[in-house]
């Protein structure tokens, strides 16, 4: 189960994945209470463990743009209306990183064409039709787990200490990604993050 905290901001977000050592961590670009600059997160991303990969969260940003981001981001995430001519020209432009496709579920459908783009993994979110993401909303896991999805991907909305374990269990995602269930009051919150971690990789 791979482990994924988004929405890190802060020196002392650093602090804390650096001790409890998630699989990656999420540099928000994209306009949202949790928006880093391209220089914020080159410095955080100086302090962070090597063993975690950092992925740089976009939406709709124009392609000459992201290169402002590539030495913050190791991975590139579109969680906008980006299509797959747009991803092509990504990919040619930064054959290197991994390319990551958002998808606010509300059918299968929904998956099934995002599974046809050429990315490497998908992430699947709640549907919102006023917000490309960080709503908080649960996803509707009914639709994921009864939907065949033959690329790797990462469950996303509403997730946290309480639901995860049932998450994990219901819908058996490549891993999870969590951000506002490690927060109190806006911040990055060191006991819910232990608290998560350790119900993810008891076991393991």
């Amino acid at each position: 189960m791979k482990i994924k905290l988004c929405g890190i901001r802060r020196g002392e977000d650093i602090q804390y994945v650096n001790e409890f050592l998630p699989d990656y961590i999420g540099f928000v670009f994209a306009e949202s209470r949790r928006r880093v600059t391209s220089r914020q997160a080159e410095i955080l991303k100086s302090r962070l463990d090597v063993k975690i990969k950092a992925v740089g969260v976009f939406v709709n940003e124009p392609i000459n743009s992201i290169a402002i981001y590539k030495n913050a981001a190791d991975i590139i995430q579109l969680h906008g209306d980006e299509d797959e001519s747009y991803i092509v020209e990504l990919k040619e432009i930064f054959p290197d990183k991994e390319i990551w496709k958002a998808v606010r579920v509300r059918t299968a459908e929904d998956i099934a064409k995002a599974q046809m783009l050429p990315v490497d993994k998908l992430l699947l979110d709640s549907f919102s039709k006023d917000s490309y993401g960080g709503t908080g909303k649960t996803a509707d896991w009914s639709v994921i787990k009864n939907t065949i999805i033959t690329k790797p991907f990462f469950l996303a909305g509403g997730l946290n200490a309480d639901n995860i374990e049932q998450a994990v269990l219901e819908v058996k995602p490549f891993g999870v990604d969590i951000s506002g269930g490690i927060e109190t009051d806006g911040f990055k919150d060191k006991n819910k993050i232990n608290e998560i971690m350790t119900i993810l990789r008891k076991g393991n």
